[in-house]
Formats: C-alpha cells, structure tokens, sequence
C-alpha cells in the first residue's frame, strides 16, 4: 500500500492556474478542467494577473455559475507567485498545475493520481503536445514537437515512461510542495524545472507519464516566439548559477552554437571561407528535418518558415543564455 494513499478513495484535487492576458484561451481550459472525468472532488482557484484584456471578467464570470471555481487577484502578475497563491487557497491532498493555454484530455487528473498512487512519485506529468491554427502558429507547433527543434527533453516526446528531470505542468502531492517550499517567486521563467530539481534533490522522484498528453497553443510570431526562447535562455542561465549540478548536456547546445556562428562570422569577416562550415551544417540539418515534417506543413513555403522557426528557437535561446538579463522585478 502507498503509504501517500491509504485507501482506494479517490483524493480531493486542487486545480491552479495562473492567468494573465489569457481571455482567448481561458474559457476552453477551464471547460476541460471542470468536465473531468475523475471520481474524486475538484476546485480550481484561477489567480489572474493585473491584464490588459477580459481575464478577470471571465475567470469572475466562471467562479459567479460554478462553486468549483475561486478566483484570486495575482498583483505582481508573475507566475511563480500566481501559483503560490492559488496553492495557499486550496487543502486539497493533491495539487494539479494548469496552463491557461493548455487543454487537458478528459482522463488526466484520474490517470495522473492513479500514477502518482502506483509509483509513490511526488510529481507526476506528461507531454506537451502544441497545436497551432493554420498559418505560422502550425508551423511553429511542428517546430515545438521536433527533437530538433524544441530539444530532445522527454516531456516533449512520446513513449518514455519512468523517473525524468522535469515534465510539462505537473500535478503534484502537496506534502511534498509544500516540504520543498512550493514555487521560486523569483523566477519568471523555469521555475517548473527549478521545483523539480529541487523536489529531486530531497529525495522525492519526478515521473513522466507518456499517457498524460496536453495540448498547448504556441505563440503565433516570430517575435514573441524570440522572446520566449530568449527568457527562456536567461532565466535558464539564472537558475543554472544557484543550482550547477542541476545543468543538463541538451542545455548548452544552443550556446554554443551562438558562439560557433560568431566565431563563423569574424572568420568570414576575414576571407577564409571556413567560417562557412557550420553554417552550411546547420542550414543542411534544419532542411532535412524540416522536409521530414512536410506531411504536417500544408503549404510549399512552410517548410522554409520551419527552418527559420528552429534558427529562432536556436539563437534566441542561445544568446539569452549567453548574455540575456533577468528582470525578476517584472
């Protein structure tokens, strides 16, 4: 018997979900979280950050038809505090983080505690699964879902199960959040993998479950999708320089390509055409794995945008990696 679970009963969930500008997606998340198929209660407390369109009216709007649903003011907007909050508000024995951009499939929560009661891990997740509409969102989904692309992290893929370094949301037994000290609110980005880390280093063990698959909107320009995989590349760095051992092979890739294309552009610069070896590999590698994914890219042009979504993912990473800033004010 799993000394967590002592009984058959299905435990009491915590849905939280930390909300900002996110009226087009809100509404659709909080459909598949309430129409859960799971026998045990569930609350969801959405904690929504100081915006600029109708999140708040919709989360109230929700919370004034459903009792499930509480809402909770998030000033800082931030999302580490956002979840903390939503947190502090519940009891339940069991806490499950939600992305307002996310779509749960109708049996997580029922699979996700069923596995947290098999394996006695202390946070359980799955796979992100982007889906974009048609246009650039769609191929910058089929840009997310390539190992090339987005990585080789195993909550981007299918098929692995077993104990992993972090997993895409997460739902978690809140004995052991609240054991490590819940969400880093000095962390605006990578305080997912932050929480693992550290949930891993007392000991406790982080499981992916293949079966968990959750759709995710992606960004839809090249400008936001720079500036994700730019924070993403600086708050990464931050998080690395207080926990070195927690640095893994696949995060200095994209580092060092930036710093081999730089290194590429002064030999050019030079006259010596070596400078384009890495280049021409890295453009050769993007164009074989973009023409691969051609069955999921509707038009002839999008295999080109493909390739322009991995440099973006790439570089934007890298350099924030490299020389990115933190603002852990905002």
């Amino acid at each position: 018997m799993n000394a967590h679970f002592p009984d058959d009963t299905a435990p009491a969930v915590d849905v939280i979900i930390p909300a900002l500008d996110e009226a087009s997606t809100l509404d659709a998340c909080l459909d598949a979280v309430l129409d859960q198929d799971y026998d045990g209660s569930i609350g969801v407390t959405v904690a929504v950050g100081p915006g600029r369109d109708a999140t708040w009216e919709i989360a109230e709007a929700r919370a004034a038809v459903d009792p499930r649903v509480v809402v909770v003011a998030n000033p800082t907007g931030r999302t580490p505090v956002g979840l903390n909050l939503a947190t502090a508000k519940g009891s339940a024995t069991i806490v499950a983080r939600v992305d307002a951009q996310s779509i749960l499939p109708p049996r997580y929560l029922r699979r996700a505690v069923e596995t947290l009661r098999r394996t006695g891990a202390a946070n359980v997740g799955g796979v992100q699964r982007p889906v974009g509409d048609d246009g650039l969102q769609r191929v910058i989904a089929v840009g997310m879902c390539s190992p090339f692309g987005a990585g080789p992290a195993r909550f981007r893929r299918d098929g692995y199960e077993g104990p992993t370094d972090t997993v895409y949301l997460g739902v978690f037994r809140r004995d052991a959040l609240e054991e490590v000290g819940g969400f880093d609110e000095t962390l605006d980005r990578n305080q997912d993998y932050e929480l693992n880390w550290r949930l891993r280093d007392a000991g406790h063990q982080v499981w992916l479950d293949p079966a968990l698959v959750v759709t995710y909107r992606p960004r839809a320009t090249f400008r936001r999708l720079a500036s994700q995989y730019y924070q993403y590349g600086a708050w990464k760095r931050h998080v690395l320089t207080r926990n070195p051992r927690s640095l893994q092979p696949r995060q200095t890739v994209a580092p060092l390509l930036v710093i081999g294309l730089v290194i590429s552009a002064v030999e050019l610069v030079r006259g010596r055409l070596r400078g384009l070896m890495l280049p021409t590999a890295y453009t050769g590698a993007a164009l074989v794995v973009a023409r691969d994914a051609r069955p999921d890219l509707p038009r002839k042009s999008d295999l080109y945008l493909l390739m322009a979504v991995f440099a973006t993912m790439h570089v934007a990473w890298g350099v924030g990696f490299l020389v990115g800033r933190v603002n852990r004010g905002s």
